[in-house]
């Protein structure tokens, strides 16, 4: 017994200098570890390798290549290693030329993808594939024209049906190279949508590192039957268990069950505040998934409000985050504060972008969509290299051989043009803050005057704000409800 525990032992694969287990992808120093399996074809032993690595496009990933040496008989897969994202993602991307046919898209094997146009949709796969838009389109024709001689003898109408789609997808390809601005859209452009509920599958931005006018990304809740074939939530689970499980609520949550949760959280960090003391809690280092220490305080703004800010550090790979989450009532209108920067003191002011902001500075091309980087409280200069570090380090589909040279020199010029205007080399800027919310700052150094250099103005969100922000679906009808039923039980009490 000791001996065959100490042979399993051996085949375990061993952490890195570092204590990682997802290491980064090096040509020079590929470790794979070797399982004896069973071949499907022949029944024999071959041999599976597993590749645990970190690459721009899927971040964590096993590679799998099984190989039989008895019927030469040899496959592979790529599975994401990456946790289950707190939201799903779906992508929307409208194909019409050449360029659009090739760009790259992960698809997990929890991603469906579907064609609206032909009134196609493809389930969930086996497993995950880095591919292209054609690639994706070529794999389904193939699929499809399998068995078709034997449908056309035994069932015509179904070998008609898809016939008529294997026309529409082959005519997908033969997009035209440029756009027909005159004519419109060619008659064979299509939608591509690739909805993932793990939120683990990606499209590549072909105009990046600024917004794609053809490709619109969403963000949603898991439903309860996604979350049970996710295997997040047990099937046999109750209404209340459910409940329990706030991505199972689908897109319509409870918003008062939510507010509750939050004002406990409040509520612990005030009183940790007032005795200067820092909260902590376990969590997970979101680049090596090594356990750390999250940090938690309540800190208040001068002439702002109050806010929590959140410091992760990770002692196995040196990662460092931090993020802001703004208290306080939601105000009746949203913010927009526009800055004009003028001199290196103008980069030293303190802001606040909360997690609901865009963030735009129009002279170096920088937009960022609210949500991308979180809630962020430091300084003009430091939002500018924290942005520029995180599009250096993550950003997906702009490194490695698959990049177009051309896509990678625009890319760096971006980043070269982003850090001198960190460095203080580029002026004047023109900073803009959007804030639905109305939970963002910028530090007014003329205060209590006003600002000279700063616009602010409020003004009514639109019913898509609203709604991409859940304010459509409170119902504050249980709160007023409450309240007069609270009062008229507490009437007679106090009069006897």
């Amino acid at each position: 017994m000791s001996e065959n525990k100490g042979e399993s032992e051996q085949e375990l694969p061993k952490l890195n200098a570092g204590n990682q287990l997802f290491e980064d992808l090096n040509a020079d120093n590929i470790s794979a570890t070797e399982i004896e399996s069973l071949c499907m074809n022949c029944h024999e032993n071959g041999i599976t390798k597993l590749l645990l690595t970190r690459i721009p496009h899927f971040k964590s990933i096993i590679i799998m290549a099984f190989e039989c040496p008895h019927c030469g008989l040899k496959n592979s897969e790529v599975q994401s290693g990456e946790a289950v994202q707190e939201k799903g993602h779906r992508y929307e991307v409208r194909c019409t030329t050449k360029a659009d046919l090739s760009r790259q898209i992960v698809r997990n094997s929890t991603a469906s993808v579907s064609f609206p146009e032909f009134e196609f949709t493809a389930p969930p796969a086996t497993n995950s594939m880095l591919t292209t838009a054609e690639g994706l389109i070529t794999r389904f024709i193939e699929d499809l024209s399998m068995d078709q001689a034997q449908r056309k003898e035994a069932i015509p109408e179904v070998y008609q049906a898809i016939e008529t789609l294997l026309d529409k997808l082959r005519g997908a390809l033969d997009l035209p190279e440029e756009e027909e601005e005159e004519e419109g859209s060619p008659s064979n452009a299509f939608t591509l949508v690739v909805d993932d509920p793990t939120g683990n599958s990606y499209v590549e931005n072909l105009c990046a590192p600024k917004a794609d006018p053809k490709m619109k990304i969403s963000y949603y809740h898991r439903t309860r039957e996604q979350m049970i074939e996710l295997a997040l939530l047990n099937p046999d689970a109750d209404d209340a268990e459910a409940e329990q499980q706030p991505q199972a609520k689908g897109p319509r949550l409870d918003a008062r069950a939510e507010m509750n949760a939050a004002k406990k959280v409040v509520r612990a960090v005030r009183e940790a505040s007032e005795s200067n003391e820092i909260l902590t809690f376990p969590a997970n280092c979101s680049t090596c998934n090594a356990p750390c220490d999250t940090r938690m305080q309540m800190v208040d703004i001068p002439h702002f409000q109050e806010v929590i800010i959140m410091s992760t550090t990770c002692e196995q790979c040196g990662y460092k985050s931090n993020e802001v989450k703004c208290g306080g009532a939601i105000s009746a209108k949203g913010r927009r504060i526009t800055l004009t920067l003028e001199d290196k003191d103008d980069l030293s002011r303190d802001i606040l972008k909360s997690e609901t902001s865009s963030f735009k500075v129009p002279e170096i091309e920088l937009d960022m969509f609210a949500g991308t980087m979180g809630g962020k409280f430091t300084t003009i200069e430091g939002l500018l290299r924290q942005v520029h570090d995180e599009l250096d380090r993550k950003a997906p589909f702009l490194d490695g051989d698959s990049t177009a040279a051309e896509r990678k020199e625009r890319f760096r010029q971006f980043l070269a043009r982003l850090e001198s205007a960190a460095d203080g080399a580029v002026f004047p800027l023109t900073l803009i803050l959007d804030d639905p919310m109305a939970h963002s700052y910028v530090q007014n150094i003329y205060a209590p005057d006003p600002d000279p250099n700063m616009v602010t103005e409020d003004y009514e969100r639109s019913f898509e704000q609203n709604e991409e922000l859940g304010l459509n679906d409170i119902n504050v009808d249980a709160y007023e409800a409450g309240d007069s039923k609270a009062t008229e039980e507490g009437a007679p009490s106090s009069s006897s």
